[in-house]
């Protein structure tokens, strides 16, 4: 019998190790579950932009931490390093490329998962054939929902929610919301999203590997945007709240200037590609 494969690729940059642990231990249970449920074995790619260009992966100072969660009974891994920070979506497919299973889970490092989101997300896929795109329900590190679905921007929604003042958000709160889909992201399955975060994208491979992954022209921010608004073309993007994580990113405007402006730029190309909407 012919094993079937769920790959996973998580990039890296300059990331907390102690939090790289955590998420590769959740990675590997998951992994479990999902081999116990299925027969299902997974793989993983990590990609690591911060190592310096040219550099050995077998040298690399993540390696031990790779090869303990390997000797534990995970999944081997592939640790790709040494091309360079070549931005967030560029890292990821690097291991899109090389894999063939017949769904590609995309990461962030700085997530945890719940033991059974991949057991759930591999059926709830393999249930709906015309769903290209999986997004989990997620929460933040003290237990509150995150709401990474969002509809179409504007430029004035990603101005109030990147970098407005808690008092103006207050003032429009109710647009923030609607943008950000809370009326509907809730505990029910909700079909036909536009846009879902790239720290976690369960992908058809089919559909990945016709939109060619990501667009290498983006360098951080907007690429899953851009990636989930191409994909809607190919079939239905799925919110699933029986698949869930935590998350401990943080946003743009409290990284400092360099984080702006790459943002800026980001906001620019997608704006430039999928239709300018100021208010």
């Amino acid at each position: 019998m012919t094993t079937a494969f769920l790959d996973l690729s998580v990039v890296l940059y300059l990331p907390d190790p102690a939090l790289l642990a955590r998420s590769l231990d959740t990675i590997g249970a998951a992994a479990d579950r999902l081999a116990e449920g299925t027969g299902v074995q997974t793989r993983l790619w990590i990609v690591d932009n911060g190592a310096p260009k040219g550099s050995d992966a077998a040298s690399n100072p993540f390696r031990p931490l790779l090869d303990r969660y390997a000797a534990a009974g995970r999944p081997a891994v592939t640790l790709i390093a040494g091309h360079g920070n070549v931005g967030y979506g560029a890292g990821h497919n690097l291991a899109i490329r090389q894999g063939d299973a017949p769904y590609h889970l995309i990461l962030n490092y700085d997530i945890l998962l719940e033991a059974d989101a991949l057991l759930a997300g591999w059926r709830y896929m393999e249930a709906h054939p015309r769903t290209v795109l999986l997004t989990p329900k997620v929460f933040g590190p003290a237990g509150e929902q995150e709401f990474l679905c969002k509809r179409q921007p504007t430029v004035l929604d990603l101005g109030l929610r990147a970098f407005a003042p808690a008092a103006v958000k207050r003032l429009f709160a109710k647009r923030l919301a609607r943008y950000e889909m809370r009326d509907v992201t809730g505990d029910a399955v909700v079909t036909g999203l536009e846009q879902v975060s790239g720290a976690f994208m369960l992908f058809r491979r089919e559909a990945l590997a016709r939109l060619d992954g990501f667009d290498d022209g983006y360098f951080l921010y907007f690429e899953d945007f851009d990636l989930s608004r191409r994909a809607m073309a190919l079939g239905e993007i799925a919110y699933v709240p029986d698949v869930r994580m935590v998350h401990f990113g943080g946003k743009a405007a409290r990284k400092g200037g360099a984080h702006i402006r790459m943002f800026a730029r980001s906001a620019l190309r997608f704006f430039n590609t999928h239709g300018w909407r100021l208010v």
